[in-house]
C-alpha cells in the first residue's frame, strides 16, 4: 500500500494547450509537492503506459499513480483509451479521473460504464482549477488509499507537501 508520505506521479492526458496550463498553474499555485507530466493525445497516452515510442526510459516515464484523462481528444478518444485501459489486467489498477468540459449524462454514462473511478468538470477560471486541483491532490495524496507503484520505476523523489495549500 502507497503511504500518504510518498509522492504521486500523476500524468494527465490533454490536448487542449489551455487546460494543460491553467491545470499546470494551479498546480503550482497549490503547492502540489506531486510529479505532474502531460501527454497531448489517446495515442500519446498509450505509448507512455507501455513504454513505446519517445517513453521507453522508465525512469523519465515512470508507471503514473493516477492518470487525468479528457475525453475529447484527436486519434484515439478518452472513452477508448479508458476502455483499454481497464481492460489491460497490468493497467487497470490505475485510477482514471476523467477531466472534460463535456456535462452530456451520455459522456457521464459510458465514462463510469468503461471503468472511471470519478469524473469532474473542466472550470472555466483559474479560480475553479485551484479548487479543483487541490481537492483532487487532497483526495488521491491524502484520503485515498492506493497500490504501491512505480517504486523501484524510477519514480523522481519529490517532497510530498500533505494536503494542498491554496
Amino acid at each position: 500500500m502507497r503511504t500518504a508520505s510518498e509522492p504521486l506521479m500523476v500524468l494527465m492526458a490533454d490536448d487542449d494547450p489551455e487546460d494543460c496550463l491553467l491545470t499546470l498553474e494551479a498546480w503550482e499555485e497549490c503547492s502540489v509537492g506531486n510529479s505532474l507530466q502531460f501527454v497531448k493525445d489517446g495515442d500519446e497516452l498509450m505509448d507512455y503506459l507501455y513504454h513505446r515510442g519517445n517513453y521507453t526510459d522508465p525512469i523519465s516515464s515512470p508507471r503514473p499513480h493516477l492518470i487525468i484523462l479528457d475525453l475529447k481528444m484527436p486519434k484515439k478518444d478518452g472513452h477508448t483509451v479508458l476502455k483499454e485501459i481497464k481492460a489491460d489486467p497490468q493497467l487497470k489498477g490505475i485510477p482514471v479521473v476523467v477531466f472534460t468540459t463535456s456535462q452530456s449524462d451520455e459522456d457521464t454514462s459510458r465514462t463510469f460504464s468503461f471503468g472511471a473511478n470519478a469524473a469532474l468538470t473542466k472550470p472555466d477560471s483559474i479560480r475553479g482549477y485551484r479548487a479543483v486541483i487541490r481537492a483532487l491532490n487532497d483526495y488521491w495524496s491524502s484520503i485515498a488509499i492506493l497500490p504501491r507503484q512505480g517504486r523501484g520505476e524510477g519514480l523522481t523523489p519529490f517532497l510530498n507537501s500533505g494536503a494542498a495549500h491554496c
